[in-house]
């Protein structure tokens, strides 16, 4: 009981904060609210509040055409799950700031206003300030995201792994979370690292953070969803899929004498795959 009072007092108090963040922010909106989809996007990529560090991985994690290949649009509403330190919140927020709604998801536990994540958010609230709300979010529980059928989208970039390393079920109940909150016709977007065709995907996750492209689209399907498209643009062909992520940059965790012979191959092979909640048939 206390838990749960616990999680609901910091949850009100992350709202409360965003509140008055986007009320301070209200009238500097950090892009222009007009222009084709692409435009917005590149606006919020070149962002002056984008570090140099995370500027130098946009060839390598393509935000602006891994958005538009999902089909993301200004007046969305976006669930990020699991966001780490931001990255594409960097671009999310800005671009879904002035019609959009951006949901991010936190774990329960976690003292509000104290994570790097929500510090970063808090600290630049002409960015950040219209975040609409935060959502407990630790699979296996809890995973619900919001009411049934109402978001547009939800996203998840290079998580799926980290589900599937605390079990199948765990990672499934993902899906059908993100399957339950998007309305039909809705986009799951998927991007993960890849492992070798067919390989074994729990060994994998656990020991490379990886997961076969054919493991995670047959889960979608079992799922519920279709599959609406795959795309290469965050492939990388050099990338020979059997050394641990974290070997490659940006971390280069391995030893030194190999961080030039990593850093020649690059980041890391991924999928991008774009599921779609179908409209049910009317007979």
């Amino acid at each position: 009981m206390a838990s749960g009072l616990h999680r609901k007092v910091s949850m009100l108090a992350c709202a409360a904060l965003l509140a008055g963040s986007a009320f301070a922010a209200a009238a500097a909106a950090p892009i222009a609210a007009t222009g084709t989809t692409a435009a917005q996007l590149q606006e919020a990529v070149a962002g002056s509040w984008r570090s140099p560090a995370n500027k130098a991985r946009d060839q390598y994690r393509h935000p602006v055409q891994t958005l538009e290949f999902f089909g993301i649009k200004p007046g969305m509403t976006v669930i990020e799950l699991a966001p780490g330190g931001g990255w594409y919140t960097e671009i999310l927020a800005p671009f879904l700031y002035a019609h959009g709604h951006l949901i991010e998801t936190v774990p329960p536990s976690q003292e509000p206003g104290k994570s790097m994540f929500e510090k970063k958010l808090h600290a630049d609230p002409a960015v950040f300030g219209h975040i609409t709300q935060f959502v407990p979010f630790a699979p296996p529980d809890p995973v619900k995201l919001g009411p049934n059928g109402s978001a547009d989208m939800v996203l998840t970039f290079r998580n799926t792994h980290d589900w599937l390393n605390r079990g199948p079920d765990t990672l499934a109940k993902v899906f059908h979370a993100a399957y339950a909150v998007l309305k039909p016709g809705g986009v799951f977007g998927v991007v993960e690292h890849r492992a070798k065709p067919f390989a074994n995907a729990v060994d994998s996750a656990r020991n490379l953070h990886r997961i076969p492209e054919d493991y995670l689209i047959e889960l979608g399907l079992k799922s519920g969803f279709r599959l609406e498209g795959v795309s290469e643009i965050n492939a990388n062909p050099k990338d020979p899929e059997d050394v641990n992520v974290h070997r490659l940059p940006p971390d280069l965790a391995g030893p030194e004498a190999e961080h030039a012979k990593m850093e020649a191959i690059g980041e890391s092979d991924r999928m991008t795959l774009k599921f779609v909640k179908p409209f049910r048939n009317l007979k």
